[in-house]
């Protein structure tokens, strides 16, 4: 009775793996790796990119004409002239004065980014009180005071000046700040004061507490905040560009001897490796333990995170607790989570050290592929830099729009060409027409969104394609390599040379239909992205659960995509297909093998991440004691900065890209043997006549693992001597026929 069932489980499970697995791979005596004659594939794709290029420069040379960086640097006065800007007649005026800085406490400040008061551009910001009744009385004081007025008041002007509103009613002592001139408020006795006197005359002959400057001072300052920590962060990369690039150096010559040592010591190097990440990830739990303990003692160190708020002072954080509980916490956890994962690989890390020590080998005859990356990189700061400058043209390309402002509760049905002599300003009188904001209803600003976004798609699909190409470059070498019966005498005089010239003569439509995917992909990550952001403050917890769901969905789609990807290119260097034909192949020949791929593949892409974790720790703890001034080596030579932790965060962000560029020549190296060792397995048996092309050191340590495998059932490996001996047996009756 349970004989028929097992043989319908049986039946069945056939069907899965011919159907849904594909059909191994058969013997091709002409088969002598990469193939040389081939055609190009996915042409539709490669000329919709380079059509997509063109329109990508055509909206470059767009944005350039149209926009103005300057808009980003200078603070702008009511007519819209840039203060401080050389070559101008604001060249000597770098700060921005507002005439009556409590209208700035209107809400409008923070919908139109504008104060409703005449702005101008000033030398310098004002230092001591002072009303225009008394200035005109003095001549000195005039002269001063009009430093501080439009061009052109004169002292027979008295009369119209309030009234024009070319003077301010009076002046306060200011300091400047964001490059704007901000009342110098201060705490006397737990009195708001500004310049020392908690009172001021308005200039009207009224005296105005000074607590009622905070208003119009925080609604001026909170549009600049974000600016203030942008300009404080450019002045600290002004500050310590030159040590930036020293820790980055650094960073890439210690990558460049880990891979040269991992050549020749590859078992040693991976067993430091494992021990120094560990001990350097021990380090940063006693470091900050040392530091929290440090903290027990402080005023205010107890004060939590959530009760502190957000601060454009970072180094705030670093004052209190619950920062370091937590950095101490986290590394605690990466300790323990790493330190577990070795326990239980143990057995499968001696196999994968003898993997990195076969890709060593093909990469010692390989070896200007560990400079490859630096062609990637460079291509990328390319696309990066030519994304990012297209993006601030575009973003200032806006045209000066100006507004009227007044006081009243006056409206405004239509616009005069000359506001200042209309009707309507007899209405009015006390509106003015302001600059405002910059924007534009051309069609050109109408699109304006567009051509952001469409930067932003193209900004992804060429860094994809720039990934793409050189992992399709390394897979064409290093399969070579794989594929060559005599090594290194059979492979080509220039491998990666070789198989860039293939892949950009070829399988252009296949790397622009490839990231083209990919590319998608993440933009719909970054409108997500947008979507949460916009509903923060939305009470709809099912939209929030559909859009967590979504994000996370998306996420792993993009994973598997670049998983297949990477895989396809691979097949495409080999065989020369198109991406479809190539990713399906790639599919269904890891899915043949999906145990081997499971416990050999990824544990060696852990130790290859170990190591980046490794150069990236080492070099982040030197630029942390050196920019932080913790060293008193280092007190004199590190820079004076606003935030220590700016050059730190990119010394450790720089260093991990440069250590993953090296790490993953390794890693391609490795899948890409991988993949011509799964189709080794299929072509052929071992046998005279259809021998292996993997190295015996490279037979030895996968049939090894095959052997070792608990997985893999005694009756499964019967299975699979069965197959062998029935292909050699066909092989013999071939022969003889």
């Amino acid at each position: 009775m349970n004989r028929p069932r097992l043989d319908f489980v049986l039946v069945c499970f056939f069907l899965f793996f011919f159907f849904f697995l594909g059909e191994p791979r058969k013997h091709d005596p002409s088969f002598k790796g990469p193939i040389q004659n081939r055609g190009c594939t996915d042409i539709v794709c490669c000329i919709f990119f380079i059509v997509a290029i063109l329109a990508y420069f055509a909206v470059g040379i767009l944005a350039w004409s149209q926009g103005d960086p300057r808009k980003v640097i200078y603070p702008t006065d009511s007519r819209g002239q840039f203060c401080g800007q050389a070559g101008t007649p604001q060249e000597n005026k770098p700060l921005l004065f507002y005439f009556n800085i409590m209208k700035c406490a209107s809400p409008m400040v923070l919908l139109e980014f504008q104060c409703p008061t005449p702005q101008i551009c000033v030398q310098s910001c004002p230092t001591k009180f002072m009303t225009l009744v008394s200035a005109v009385n003095t001549p000195s004081d005039f002269d001063y005071y009009k430093n501080f007025c439009q061009e052109g008041v004169t002292m027979s002007m008295v009369t119209q000046i309030l009234s024009l509103r070319l003077c301010p009613a009076t002046l306060i002592p200011s300091v400047p700040f964001t490059r704007r001139c901000f009342p110098a408020l201060g705490q006397k006795g737990g009195v708001i004061t500004v310049g020392n006197s908690s009172q001021f005359d308005d200039g009207r002959g009224n005296m105005i507490d000074a607590k009622n400057l905070l208003d119009g001072v925080s609604n001026a300052t909170v549009v600049m905040e974000a600016r203030q920590v942008v300009m404080k962060i450019f002045e600290d990369y002004t500050q310590s560009w030159y040590w930036i690039l020293i820790g980055l150096v650094i960073a890439m010559l210690i990558s460049l001897l880990f891979i040269v040592l991992l050549r020749y010591l590859a078992g040693i190097m991976v067993w430091v490796m494992i021990v120094l990440v560990i001990l350097v990830i021990g380090y940063g739990i006693f470091h900050c333990y040392m530091e929290y303990a440090a903290l027990q003692q402080k005023p205010g160190s107890n004060v939590t995170i959530q009760q502190l708020g957000f601060q454009t002072d970072f180094s705030v954080y670093l004052q209190i607790r619950q920062t370091w509980l937590a950095f101490m916490i986290i590394l605690a956890i990466v300790e323990v989570v790493i330190i577990l994962l070795l326990i239980f690989l143990r057995k499968r890390l001696l196999i994968a050290i003898a993997l990195i020590k076969e890709a060593s080998r093909a990469i010692g005859h390989v070896m200007c592929s560990l400079f490859y990356p630096l062609f990637t990189f460079l291509l990328l700061a390319i696309v990066i830099a030519y994304w990012a400058v297209t993006a601030v043209f575009l973003s200032t390309s806006n045209q000066a729009i100006y507004k009227v402002f007044n006081e009243s509760a006056c409206k405004h049905r239509r616009r005069e060409s000359n506001y200042s002599t209309s009707v309507m300003k007899g209405h009015c009188p006390d509106s003015q027409c302001l600059f405002a904001f910059y924007g534009g209803e051309t069609v050109y600003h109408k699109y304006l969104i567009a051509l952001q976004f469409y930067n932003v798609f193209l900004f992804f699909w060429c860094a994809n394609f720039v990934t793409a190409l050189g992992q399709m470059t390394l897979a064409g070498a290093f399969a070579s390599y794989y594929w060559a019966p005599v090594k290194p005498n059979d492979m080509p005089a220039f491998p990666v040379f070789s198989a860039l010239g293939r892949s950009l003569r070829y399988h252009t439509g296949t790397l622009a239909f490839g990231s083209l995917i990919l590319a998608i992909i993440q933009i719909i990550r970054v409108l997500l992205e947008y979507l949460d952001h916009k509903l923060n403050a939305a009470q709809n917890k099912f939209a929030k659960f559909l859009l967590c769901c979504l994000k996370c969905c998306f996420w792993c789609l993009e994973k598997f995509i670049k998983f297949i990807n990477r895989n396809a290119y691979i097949m495409v260097a080999i065989y020369g297909k198109n991406f479809c034909t190539s990713a399906k192949d790639a599919f269904f020949l890891l899915m043949r093998n999906m145990i081997r791929v499971a416990v050999l593949d990824k544990v060696t892409d852990f130790l290859l991440f170990l190591g980046k974790l490794l150069i990236v720790g080492l070099v982040g703890v030197f630029a942390f004691f050196f920019f932080s001034g913790k060293v008193k080596a280092f007190e004199n030579t590190a820079p004076s900065l606003h935030y220590y932790w700016v050059p730190i965060l990119t010394v450790v962000v720089g260093s991990y890209l440069i250590a993953h560029g090296f790490f993953s020549v390794y890693a391609m190296c490795v899948d890409t043997l991988f993949l011509c060792f799964c189709e080794d397995l299929e072509r052929n048996d071992g046998s005279a006549s259809r021998p292996y092309y993997m190295s015996s050191s490279l037979r030895e340590i996968l049939w090894k693992n095959k052997a070792e495998d608990p997985s893999a059932s005694s009756a499964q490996q019967q299975d699979d001597e069965d197959d062998i001996q029935l292909k050699q047996q066909q092989t013999r009756q071939d022969d003889s026929a």
